[in-house]
């Protein structure tokens, strides 16, 4: 029997971009978690902000009107049991909301 999870993620460069965007979820009304970013995310700070798939229109909208900086992108992320996750893009830099 496999355990999955799947959710999305916000990956920034920059550590203090991450927490003004989670910041700006939880007063959208947006649950949130701070979590270690996948590796096959690559570059970035190490923290991204996790949420539920659910909400992916609030966090896009909540990004248009905050704008931060040093996005990465938005991914979806598929963990099956102990392996390594399934990573989608959702959106990302040069994506135009």
């Amino acid at each position: 029997m496999t355990m999955q999870d799947t959710f999305g993620i916000g990956a920034f460069r920059s550590r203090q971009q991450v927490m003004r965007f989670d910041s700006a979820l939880r007063r959208a009304g947006v649950r949130t978690e701070l979590v270690s970013t996948p590796k096959d995310v690559s570059i970035g700070c190490g923290l991204s902000v996790r949420f539920d798939l659910q909400d992916l229109n609030r966090v896009l909208h909540t990004y248009q009107q905050f704008r931060p900086g040093n996005l990465i992108g938005f991914y979806q992320v598929r963990q099956n049991g102990a392996g390594r996750p399934d990573i989608t893009p959702l959106a990302g830099e040069k994506f135009r909301f």
